[in-house]
């Protein structure tokens, strides 16, 4: 546990500020900010995909979807969580280069107080995923589960196509047939890895125990409702989001998008 905690730790702070560096000597036309985000972009790609391959090998290892353990789907929640408090850091760092150039010249009260009003549910998702769902899959599931952890980490499989998404705009490219390809590769893993996993687990525990999928609810522990539902409502809020931005990608001209 503490090893984890201590590599990754210095893992993802290391990996972003030799990504700005590196940036730096590649493309020293590029500004800190656009340095910046796109590093930012870059790690968050990087874990994504630890994330996913750990969750496709708890999965796979795990048959009997309650009973069965597989070490990842411990040890990786003590790499979430250190990624998750760099990620609001990072997040945080993003928001004030991006606003300086308007209001914030200085880090403030005012800017961090911005920041947690532009981003908050962001922010309120990091936070529940430290203070509840960290201590939910490391204590209070026991020795069960581990096989829905590893759903849960599968989740991330979006994210490396939604960073690739914003790197594209950043990079001037949203108007080229690899970003609209890159759409619909978004919405297809969001809606399957972080719409369809839910009910996929609820389903899974059903055939397990032989009882019909709704009643899963009542058999399982209130806590394991709880935080699904608290897991699942941003995500249909975000999906609602992409859906949106789809529609303009894919009706409108490259004129109209630039507007």
């Amino acid at each position: 546990m503490w090893q984890t905690l201590a590599i990754a730790s210095v893992f993802f702070p290391g990996l972003f500020f030799l990504s700005v560096r590196s940036l730096g000597w590649a493309a020293p036309a590029w500004s800190l900010k656009d340095r910046i985000l796109l590093s930012s972009r870059m790690v968050s790609s990087v874990q994504a995909t630890m994330a996913t391959v750990s969750g496709i090998i708890v999965v796979l290892n795990c048959k009997d979807v309650v009973h069965d353990r597989y070490w990842l789907a411990v040890e990786y929640v003590w790499v979430i969580v250190p990624y998750m408090i760099y990620d609001v850091c990072v997040m945080y760092l993003c928001h004030w280069h991006k606003s300086k150039d308007t209001s914030e010249k200085k880090h403030s009260l005012a800017s961090v107080r911005s920041f947690l009003e532009k981003d908050r549910l962001m922010v309120t998702h990091h936070l529940f995923i430290l203070v509840v769902l960290t201590p939910v899959a490391q204590y209070l599931r026991g020795e069960l589960g581990d096989f829905f952890v590893g759903c849960i980490f599968v989740a991330e499989l979006s994210t490396p196509f939604v960073s690739l998404g914003k790197i594209l705009m950043q990079l001037k490219m949203q108007d080229t047939l690899l970003h609209k390809v890159n759409g619909i590769l978004i919405l297809v893993t969001f809606f399957l890895c972080r719409i369809v996993l839910f009910p996929f687990m609820y389903r899974a525990y059903a055939r397990h125990t032989g009882i019909p999928i709704y009643m899963v609810p009542f058999h399982i522990p209130m806590h394991c409702n709880v935080a699904n539902a608290s897991l699942i409502a941003p995500q249909l809020y975000w999906f609602m989001l992409i859906c949106k931005k789809a529609v303009r990608l894919y009706s409108s001209s490259p004129s109209d998008k630039n507007r």
